[in-house]
């Protein structure tokens, strides 16, 4: 899969799915804000809809806004419901360390087939305890884990080691990028997929040498049909009468 972008901005979604590139997109709520959507959950809704068709049948995270246990498991069947590649986000906690999260994420998985992405993790064994609990994806992110002085390239082969070994079914996504090495690292570490956030992804593409290469080449062309030109010019030149006595002066071979 490789690909996935962090982003609720459907313009930007529409204008990278056009180039074939993108496996699945992202969000949760800090990204929406971001976005825009203040329109409380119909705009939410609306939006979930405009994505979910236009990257079909590739998955969209999105992600319950509450952490109480009945709240959470009620907002996730409403979610799931909207469309069928919706993805459900859970947090693998809570905000003060509940660990009901596991219960809601195991129950959603197993009693109602819905797929969740277990977010908000910095370390391997909450991602092996979110694997264990059924998680049909796991979300590692790794930018923050380096901003607090750790490795995320061995939390990343861990992770992908621990799941491997235990056959669990939970795919690796590594979020939180921080530049554009990060997406080609992480997925050399063990990373499934990379969500990444769109001007990144623009940085994996463009290049300077290349846009440099490309001047190069289109001068060249350039040059070249303009001296095509200039040679069918002197070709069709119409004949003088200077040059046709020059012509006929021109003893005849023996």
């Amino acid at each position: 899969m490789a690909i996935f972008i962090d982003s609720g901005d459907i313009n930007e979604i529409r204008r990278f799915m056009k180039m074939g590139i993108l496996r699945g997109v992202t969000t949760n709520p800090t990204i929406l804000l971001k976005d825009g959507l203040t329109g409380g959950i119909d705009e939410i809704k609306k939006r979930t809809l405009e994505i979910a068709e236009t990257i079909y049948p590739y998955p969209l995270s999105i992600e319950v806004t509450t952490n109480d246990k009945d709240l959470m498991l009620d907002q996730a069947r409403r979610l799931a419901h909207w469309a069928e590649n919706i993805v459900v986000k859970i947090t693998v906690h809570g905000p003060d360390g509940e660990m009901h999260n596991l219960e809601v994420i195991h129950t959603l998985e197993y009693q109602h087939n819905i797929r969740v992405n277990v977010t908000a993790m910095m370390s391997s064994q909450q991602c092996l305890l979110a694997g264990l609990a059924g998680a049909t994806y796991v979300s590692l992110f790794a930018g923050r884990v380096n901003n607090m002085g750790y490795n995320c390239l061995d939390e990343l082969r861990k992770t992908r080691k621990l799941l491997d070994q235990f056959n669990l079914k939970a795919k690796i996504i590594a979020a939180s990028t921080r530049e554009v090495l990060n997406v080609v690292e992480w997925l050399d570490a063990g990373a499934h997929i990379v969500t990444v956030v769109p001007k990144f992804i623009e940085g994996m593409l463009v290049h300077p040498y290349t846009k440099e290469t490309v001047r190069q080449f289109l001068q060249d062309a350039l040059k070249s049909e303009q001296i095509s030109r200039a040679k069918l010019a002197v070709s069709l030149e119409p004949v003088t009468s200077s040059q046709t006595k020059k012509k006929d002066s021109i003893p005849a071979p023996f």
